[in-house]
């Protein structure tokens, strides 16, 4: 049984807040001709500007201060070195990926020279025209490095941008709230009817027994495809064809309703989505999640007893979870598409011991991820960074099973968010919103151009 410690205070702001609300946006980039611009908004003089959302922190949140403190440091060595400055500017979270701030930018040719990206939005920059090509910058060794992390940001052979990180979900638990309920290690569930009835046997007056999250956007997509992953079902087949419509999809949407039909899991998110807070106050006792979350108990509830455990199969399923995480991207049509593209390349594409130690730092130290890179996972690992316990199961458990985030464009992943919503939540037949979703994505992919869905 993995667990941790004991209480404490809130929570630094988790990745369901980062990508929850990039829903928001996606009108405003979803064909490419709204990417027309050309120049970059505060990129007079040579300088940069590095749009980001981990702002300067000097408040009681250590692991803020400490994300924010490692990008300043980036920043700070490399205009130490260059000619070509670097600046970052700092959004707030619901600015930089809630409403339409960084598309807009982007469509008016004001947006910054180098930028983060999730896979969710790969395409609407690639197909718009924004990303810079990095594989001319980057040193030899690096793509076999990074291994098949860097598929989902890659067209054809061309690299176009670089992830920082990989987080895989699994299944968070209460161990307080599982002793009592007189579950033992012997409980951990393996399959989906064990994953309900422990959940059945947690829940409580105002605590739900399982929480998968509700709110749409691309973030429950991220945690919902697994699920579907599982039964062997996908969005598209290997040749890029429609294949949603199936029985393993037909399924997930089947257990999701299942649990908040039968009150083992909410309607809402506890605790407004904050896993530590919801664990803390009594709201949950289970609940699927991310890796990030340990640098969060870490920082806010060290001593908070809790555990992890990979996501449960269906019968005759094979495990399978989701792979996220944020990339660095430099702007085509910015002020210096050349200088952008080197300074993503020197930050996380290069073999240099320092780079390595840099993406180390922030996967173990700063935050609570697994390198994408196999030598910086290494690192990470001779270090220290993934002996404790949770960190451990996520390295050597949890995170072989991945699979990476797609990068669906905005009308698929709104068809596959309709769905889940449909039967989550609105009680809709489950084959309706299968069908419906569906025919969607088939409608959509007959007039798509662009780069590779898949």
């Amino acid at each position: 049984m993995l667990q941790h410690g004991k209480d404490a205070a809130p929570p630094p702001p988790t990745r369901r807040r980062f990508l929850t609300g990039m829903a928001g946006a996606a009108g405003a980039l979803a064909a490419p001709a709204a990417l027309t611009g050309c120049g970059s908004a505060g990129s007079g003089g040579g300088e940069l500007v590095f749009w980001n959302f981990y702002g300067p922190q000097h408040g009681p949140d250590p692991a803020a201060n400490r994300q924010s403190e490692w990008f300043t440091k980036l920043v700070a060595d490399w205009n130490a070195r260059e000619r070509v400055k670097v600046r970052l500017q700092y959004l707030p979270t619901s600015a930089y990926l809630n409403g339409s701030k960084v598309p807009t930018a982007f469509a008016t040719g004001a947006g910054p020279d180098i930028f983060l990206c999730s896979p969710g939005d790969f395409l609407r920059y690639y197909n718009g025209g924004v990303l810079e090509e990095l594989t001319p910058y980057l040193d030899k060794g690096v793509v076999e490095d990074y291994g098949s992390t860097l598929t989902s940001r890659m067209v054809g052979d061309k690299v176009y941008a670089l992830p920082m990180e990989n987080e895989p979900l699994a299944m968070f638990y209460d161990v307080g709230a599982w002793e009592k309920a007189g579950l033992s290690e012997g409980d951990i569930p393996g399959t989906w009817d064990q994953l309900l009835d422990v959940g059945d046997k947690l829940r409580r007056r105002g605590r739900a027994g399982l929480v998968f999250e509700t709110q749409p956007g691309y973030f429950q997509n991220f945690t919902w495809y697994p699920w579907m992953w599982q039964g062997g079902g996908d969005v598209l087949d290997r040749e890029g064809a429609p294949a949603f419509d199936s029985r393993a999809t037909r399924q997930a949407l089947q257990l999701w309703q299942d649990a908040v039909r039968h009150g083992i899991a909410p309607r809402t998110n506890p605790a407004a989505g904050d896993l530590v807070a919801g664990f803390r106050s009594g709201q949950a006792a289970l609940w699927q999640n991310g890796i990030w979350q340990v640098a969060g108990f870490k920082a806010a509830a060290p001593k908070y007893r809790y555990g992890v455990f990979k996501l449960p199969v269906p019968a005759g399923g094979k495990y399978v979870t989701a792979l996220g995480g944020w990339s660095f991207c430099a702007n085509a049509r910015g002020r210096d598409p050349e200088a952008a593209a080197r300074f993503c390349a020197w930050a996380l594409g290069s073999m240099r011991e320092d780079c390595v130690a840099r993406m180390t730092e922030w996967c173990t130290v700063a935050k609570s991820d697994v390198a994408p890179r196999t030598s910086a996972l290494e690192l990470g690992a001779r270090k220290g960074g993934y002996d404790a316990a949770a960190m451990r199961a996520f390295k050597d458990e949890i995170f072989p099973g991945g699979r990476a985030e797609p990068r669906y464009p905005p009308v698929v992943y709104k068809a596959i968010s309709d769905a889940v919503q449909g039967s989550m939540l609105a009680g809709r037949s489950v084959s309706s919103q299968a069908e419906r979703a569906a025919e969607s994505i088939a409608a959509y992919t007959k007039s798509y151009q662009g780069a590779s869905l898949i």
